[in-house]
């Protein structure tokens, strides 16, 4: 009976060191609101997903980058932080040797100098009943994870910045490009109204006005000038290289014009849950903050622990290797925190807290995540249809502006309809770059909104 009642007392003890704690409430939705015509399908996106655009220089500025950056070199260090932390908190549990060695001396008038020699190894260990080596594993395995976790998020974020980064760097050289045939164009146009001014053909007015477009190209040249080699700065610090101009050449030059990325499938929203690496992160932070606070429950019951020391003890150094010399004890001692002043009691009471908060951090993450990807469709759909229609508004002014100029040298157009012509094709040809650029981000987005293409193979620890 008394068996019965010591192993209840201790089963009771063991389910109260274990705190209870309560799930992330998040709804997840059956399918993205603004997925319609979108592949629900994952199969077809690789770990590699950067590679779906087919542009060469693209693959290698991201391979450069996930080689390179130092912001992946930090992170991978961290795991490698993790994983030590593991191995300290597996070693902090098993049994520890040791070994000591004294030497005395003492001195009286009776029995003047008597010294004493000892070498003694020693053998001590704790045990853990209540949980504290259970719930220490379980932190340090979820730090592992969650810091695997967001390595992957940093090469996630790195690529899609990257990429990001070069698109736009395809835009300010299309608008540069365009800068410069419009400069071209006027000071064609503008010297052939000087001509005309001298023959008496045209007035002194439209002289002006034509002098005035081509400074107001070259101011413009400059601009994007500028913005192409602060763009190759940025783009060389993510690579993690010094800054080097590179000579932009292949696939890339297309796809500001008539290319367009292939179509991403998004999936579930039930899988974004298992492969974005922001929410995998935070969910391990959640595992670890839940086991943190089992160790501070678990530090408010009695820690065993055992030791004993043996060795041999003499007189005399070479009395150390007589025939009997031998000599050790052994002990086991418990010891409950009694009267604290709630010390145990509070930290218990900020790990709980710290855990609601990584509970809560997990909640928005997944919200959030939910809403960059529908974020991310919407924009690709409507810019879709927004640069379709820029083109051919683009095709119509170009139009316009070559028959207004015909019109103007047949004198029957004033130039004032000339500059307006220009004037808006020029807007409009950079306003389509703009565009087109823009949707290739837009589908970068989604790419990193959607965790990249993880594979169930090379997802991190679970």
């Amino acid at each position: 009976m008394k068996t019965n009642l010591t192993i209840a007392a201790a089963a009771v003890m063991l389910a109260a060191c274990t705190p209870k704690f309560y799930p992330p409430q998040v709804a997840t939705p059956d399918r993205y609101a603004y997925g319609e015509g979108f592949s629900q399908d994952t199969t077809g996106v690789g770990e590699r997903w950067w590679e779906l655009f087919g542009d060469t220089m693209l693959n290698a500025f991201v391979e450069r980058a996930l080689t390179n950056n130092r912001d992946v070199a930090v992170a991978a260090a961290r795991v490698e932080e993790a994983r030590a932390n593991l191995r300290t908190t597996r070693a902090q549990y098993l049994p520890q040797i040791g070994v000591g060695a004294s030497a005395e001396g003492e001195y009286t008038p009776e029995t003047k100098i008597v010294q004493s020699y000892a070498v003694e190894p020693t053998l001590s260990w704790e045990l853990s009943l209540f949980g504290a080596l259970r719930n220490a594993k379980r932190a340090a395995k979820a730090e592992i994870a969650s810091t695997e976790w967001a390595l992957a998020g940093v090469r996630l974020s790195l690529a899609a910045e990257v990429a990001t980064t070069y698109f736009t760097l395809l835009e300010y050289e299309r608008d540069l490009s365009i800068a410069r045939q419009t400069l071209q164009l006027r000071r064609e146009s503008a010297a052939l109204i000087d001509s005309m001014f001298r023959y008496g053909m045209s007035d002194g007015v439209a002289l002006e006005q034509a002098r005035s477009l081509v400074y107001t190209a070259e101011a413009d040249v400059p601009q994007y000038s500028r913005a192409v080699e602060q763009t190759w700065l940025s783009m060389g610090i993510l690579l993690g290289e010094t800054p080097s101009r590179v000579q932009l050449s292949g696939a890339g030059l297309r796809l500001l014009t008539d290319y367009r990325p292939a179509e991403i499938p998004v999936g579930l929203p039930s899988e974004l849950l298992k492969r974005r690496p922001d929410i995998r992160e935070a969910h391990f932070n959640m595992l670890q903050a839940a086991a943190q606070a089992g160790q501070a429950r678990s530090a408010r019951f009695p820690s065993i622990s055992l030791t004993a020391k043996g060795g041999v003890a003499s007189n005399s150094i070479k009395g150390l290797t007589a025939a009997n010399p031998w000599a050790w004890d052994a002990l086991g001692s418990i010891a409950e925190p009694i009267f604290g002043f709630g010390k145990l009691r509070n930290a218990e009471r900020a790990a709980m807290a710290a855990y609601t908060q990584s509970a809560k951090t997990y909640e928005q993450t997944v919200l959030t995540a939910f809403a960059d990807v529908e974020k991310a469709l919407v924009a690709i759909t409507t810019y879709r249809d927004q640069t379709g229609r820029t083109g051919e508004l683009v095709l119509s002014n170009d139009r316009i502006a070559t028959m207004t100029r015909a019109l103007y040298r047949s004198g029957l157009s004033d130039y004032l309809d000339v500059i307006d012509a220009e004037r808006s094709l020029y807007q409009t040809q950079m306003e389509l770059v703009n565009l087109v650029a823009q949707q290739y981000i837009n589908y970068v987005t989604l790419c990193k909104a959607l965790g990249g293409g993880w594979t169930e193979a090379e997802l991190p620890l679970q």
